[in-house]
Protein backbone atom coordinates (compact mmCIF):
# COMPACT_ATOMS: atom_id res chain seq x y z
CA UNK A 1 0.00 0.00 0.00
CA UNK A 2 1.82 3.11 -1.14
CA UNK A 3 1.05 6.66 -0.07
CA UNK A 4 -0.37 8.77 -2.89
CA UNK A 5 -0.44 12.49 -3.60
CA UNK A 6 -4.02 13.66 -3.09
CA UNK A 7 -5.62 15.92 -5.66
CA UNK A 8 -6.12 19.53 -4.62
CA UNK A 9 -9.73 20.12 -3.51
CA UNK A 10 -9.99 22.97 -6.08
CA UNK A 11 -8.39 23.98 -9.37
CA UNK A 12 -4.87 25.41 -9.29
CA UNK A 13 -6.12 28.90 -10.11
CA UNK A 14 -9.04 28.85 -7.65
CA UNK A 15 -7.20 30.76 -4.92
CA UNK A 16 -5.97 33.57 -7.15
CA UNK A 17 -5.07 36.37 -6.70
CA UNK A 18 -4.22 35.49 -3.08
CA UNK A 19 -2.27 32.32 -3.88
CA UNK A 20 -1.24 31.90 -7.49
CA UNK A 21 -1.52 28.82 -9.68
CA UNK A 22 2.27 29.07 -9.95
CA UNK A 23 2.66 28.72 -6.17
CA UNK A 24 0.27 25.75 -6.07
CA UNK A 25 2.12 24.19 -8.98
CA UNK A 26 5.35 24.25 -7.00
CA UNK A 27 3.89 23.73 -3.52
CA UNK A 28 1.57 20.85 -4.37
CA UNK A 29 3.14 19.49 -7.53
CA UNK A 30 6.79 19.64 -6.41
CA UNK A 31 7.10 20.00 -2.60
CA UNK A 32 4.12 17.90 -1.49
CA UNK A 33 4.82 15.36 -4.24
CA UNK A 34 8.47 15.07 -3.14
CA UNK A 35 7.37 14.18 0.42
CA UNK A 36 5.11 11.45 -1.01
CA UNK A 37 7.89 10.08 -3.26
CA UNK A 38 10.51 10.15 -0.49
CA UNK A 39 8.18 8.49 2.01
CA UNK A 40 7.34 5.65 -0.37
CA UNK A 41 11.06 5.02 -0.94
CA UNK A 42 11.77 5.05 2.80
CA UNK A 43 8.99 2.59 3.73
CA UNK A 44 9.30 0.25 0.72
CA UNK A 45 9.86 -3.34 1.86
CA UNK A 46 9.33 -2.51 5.55
CA UNK A 47 6.34 -3.23 7.83
CA UNK A 48 5.54 0.50 7.59
CA UNK A 49 4.34 0.15 4.00
CA UNK A 50 1.21 -1.64 5.24
CA UNK A 51 0.25 1.08 7.74
CA UNK A 52 -2.00 4.11 7.32
CA UNK A 53 -0.34 7.51 7.05
CA UNK A 54 -1.41 8.38 10.60
CA UNK A 55 0.03 5.10 11.93
CA UNK A 56 3.32 5.78 10.15
CA UNK A 57 3.47 9.25 11.73
CA UNK A 58 2.73 7.99 15.25
CA UNK A 59 5.17 5.04 14.99
CA UNK A 60 8.05 7.14 13.66
CA UNK A 61 7.51 10.27 15.80
CA UNK A 62 9.42 9.14 18.88
CA UNK A 63 12.09 7.03 17.17
CA UNK A 64 15.17 9.03 16.16
CA UNK A 65 16.21 6.28 13.75
CA UNK A 66 13.06 7.06 11.74
CA UNK A 67 13.43 10.84 11.48
CA UNK A 68 13.29 10.76 7.68
CA UNK A 69 10.12 8.68 7.72
CA UNK A 70 8.52 10.99 10.28
CA UNK A 71 9.47 14.19 8.45
CA UNK A 72 8.12 12.99 5.12
CA UNK A 73 4.97 11.31 6.45
CA UNK A 74 4.04 14.26 8.68
CA UNK A 75 4.61 16.69 5.82
CA UNK A 76 2.36 14.61 3.55
CA UNK A 77 -0.37 14.76 6.22
CA UNK A 78 0.16 18.43 7.12
CA UNK A 79 -0.03 19.56 3.51
CA UNK A 80 -3.11 17.47 2.74
CA UNK A 81 -4.80 19.04 5.77
CA UNK A 82 -3.65 22.55 4.78
CA UNK A 83 -5.13 22.36 1.27
CA UNK A 84 -8.52 21.66 2.82
CA UNK A 85 -8.19 24.64 5.15
CA UNK A 86 -8.60 26.94 2.14
CA UNK A 87 -11.27 27.48 -0.49
CA UNK A 88 -12.20 29.89 -3.25
CA UNK A 89 -13.95 32.93 -1.76
CA UNK A 90 -13.10 31.83 1.78
CA UNK A 91 -12.57 34.08 4.76
CA UNK A 92 -15.25 35.73 6.82
CA UNK A 93 -16.23 34.28 10.17
CA UNK A 94 -17.13 30.78 11.31
CA UNK A 95 -20.60 29.94 12.56
CA UNK A 96 -22.17 27.23 14.67
CA UNK A 97 -20.22 25.24 17.22
CA UNK A 98 -16.82 26.47 16.01
CA UNK A 99 -17.83 30.12 16.44
CA UNK A 100 -19.17 29.36 19.93
CA UNK A 101 -16.03 27.47 20.91
CA UNK A 102 -13.80 30.31 19.65
CA UNK A 103 -15.78 32.90 21.61
CA UNK A 104 -15.69 30.75 24.74
CA UNK A 105 -11.94 30.11 24.52
CA UNK A 106 -10.57 33.40 23.21
CA UNK A 107 -13.24 35.90 24.25
CA UNK A 108 -14.00 37.00 20.70
CA UNK A 109 -13.33 36.10 17.09
CA UNK A 110 -11.08 39.15 16.70
CA UNK A 111 -8.92 38.12 19.65
CA UNK A 112 -8.64 34.61 18.21
CA UNK A 113 -7.56 35.98 14.81
CA UNK A 114 -4.97 38.23 16.49
CA UNK A 115 -3.53 35.27 18.42
CA UNK A 116 -3.56 32.96 15.39
CA UNK A 117 -1.86 35.57 13.19
CA UNK A 118 0.72 36.19 15.91
CA UNK A 119 1.50 32.48 16.15
CA UNK A 120 1.96 32.28 12.37
CA UNK A 121 4.11 35.43 12.16
CA UNK A 122 6.33 34.50 15.11
CA UNK A 123 6.95 30.86 14.15
CA UNK A 124 10.72 31.04 13.68
CA UNK A 125 11.88 29.53 10.41
CA UNK A 126 9.78 26.85 8.76
CA UNK A 127 6.65 25.48 10.36
CA UNK A 128 2.95 25.71 10.98
CA UNK A 129 0.39 27.57 13.09
CA UNK A 130 -2.58 25.48 14.21
CA UNK A 131 -5.95 25.75 15.87
CA UNK A 132 -6.24 22.47 17.76
CA UNK A 133 -8.65 20.74 20.10
CA UNK A 134 -7.53 18.97 23.26
CA UNK A 135 -10.53 17.24 24.78
CA UNK A 136 -13.20 19.91 24.36
CA UNK A 137 -10.78 22.85 24.67
CA UNK A 138 -9.46 24.86 21.72
CA UNK A 139 -5.82 26.01 21.71
CA UNK A 140 -3.39 27.67 19.34
CA UNK A 141 -0.21 25.71 18.69
CA UNK A 142 2.94 26.34 16.66
CA UNK A 143 5.05 23.50 15.28
CA UNK A 144 8.45 23.60 13.61
CA UNK A 145 9.35 21.88 10.36
CA UNK A 146 7.24 18.71 9.97
CA UNK A 147 5.97 18.48 13.55
CA UNK A 148 2.23 17.91 13.75
CA UNK A 149 -0.40 18.16 16.54
CA UNK A 150 -1.42 14.49 16.56
CA UNK A 151 1.90 13.42 18.09
CA UNK A 152 1.20 15.80 21.00
CA UNK A 153 -2.27 14.42 21.68
CA UNK A 154 -4.05 17.31 19.97
CA UNK A 155 -6.60 17.19 17.14
CA UNK A 156 -5.98 19.60 14.26
CA UNK A 157 -8.91 21.91 13.44
CA UNK A 158 -7.18 24.46 11.17
CA UNK A 159 -3.65 25.20 9.97
CA UNK A 160 -1.66 27.75 8.03
CA UNK A 161 1.62 26.70 6.43
CA UNK A 162 4.39 29.23 7.11
CA UNK A 163 7.21 27.46 5.30
CA UNK A 164 8.56 29.96 2.77
CA UNK A 165 7.52 27.76 -0.15
CA UNK A 166 3.89 28.38 0.83
CA UNK A 167 4.08 32.09 0.03
CA UNK A 168 7.46 33.25 -1.31
CA UNK A 169 6.56 33.33 -5.03
CA UNK A 170 3.54 35.55 -4.29
CA UNK A 171 4.61 37.53 -1.22
CA UNK A 172 8.43 37.29 -1.12
CA UNK A 173 9.43 37.90 2.52
CA UNK A 174 6.07 39.46 3.50
CA UNK A 175 4.77 36.60 5.64
CA UNK A 176 2.28 38.86 7.49
CA UNK A 177 0.63 39.83 4.17
CA UNK A 178 0.21 36.15 3.23
CA UNK A 179 -1.25 35.39 6.68
CA UNK A 180 -3.70 38.31 6.38
CA UNK A 181 -4.78 37.11 2.91
CA UNK A 182 -5.28 33.58 4.27
CA UNK A 183 -7.69 34.72 6.98
CA UNK A 184 -9.45 37.43 4.98
CA UNK A 185 -9.91 35.60 1.68
CA UNK A 186 -9.09 31.89 1.83
CA UNK A 187 -9.80 30.19 5.15
CA UNK A 188 -12.38 27.39 4.92
CA UNK A 189 -14.38 27.59 8.15
CA UNK A 190 -16.74 24.80 7.06
CA UNK A 191 -13.82 22.38 6.85
CA UNK A 192 -12.49 23.55 10.22
CA UNK A 193 -15.85 23.01 11.88
CA UNK A 194 -16.10 19.53 10.33
CA UNK A 195 -12.93 18.56 12.22
CA UNK A 196 -14.49 19.17 15.65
Amino acid sequence: MSVTLPELPYSKDALEPHISANTLDFHHGKHHNAYVTNLNKLIAGTPMENLSLEEIIMKSAKDSSMTGIFNNSAQVWNHTFYWNCMKKNGGGKPSGKLASAIDKTFGSFDKFIDEMKNAAVTQFGSGWAWLVQEGDVLKIMKTSNADTPMVHGAKAILTIDVWEHAYYLDYQNRRPDYIAAFFENLVNWDFAESQM
